[in-house]
């Protein structure tokens, strides 16, 4: 008998993630626009899917603030810049998609990064 009561409780956290899911695609979009990613935390703290986006968008501000620092640097530091730009326009790009397909998929080589927990 409890085990009965433990397969609906599984199946209706599984729905909750699903309707967060729902919910919150657009602060999981909105998180890979720069400073935006602060709207899925201040909207909706309690979501998974939001927090998870946002951290990927957070990590992706910072890296596009290191690319901005480099490209001050004179010849070097521009062209270095404009491929860090591409790879920041890229990264965004992938997070938008995987956040509106309800995806909780890592970036490449920044999705390790978790700042907000």
């Amino acid at each position: 008998m409890a085990e009965a009561k433990k397969k609906p409780a599984a199946k209706k956290k599984a729905d909750n993630s699903a309707k967060d899911i729902e919910q919150n695609k657009i602060y999981g979009v909105l998180s890979y626009i720069g400073i935006l990613f602060l709207v899925g935390l201040l909207a909706a703290p309690e979501s998974k899917f939001a927090k998870f986006h946002a951290n990927q968008g957070c990590v992706l501000f910072i890296a596009a603030i290191a690319v901005n620092v480099v490209w001050i640097v004179p010849i070097l530091g521009w062209i270095v810049g404009f491929f860090g730009w591409i790879a920041v326009l890229v990264l965004a790009i992938m997070g938008i998609v995987n956040a509106l397909n309800g995806k909780m998929e890592k970036l490449p080589l920044i999705g390790d990064f978790e700042i907000i927990k």
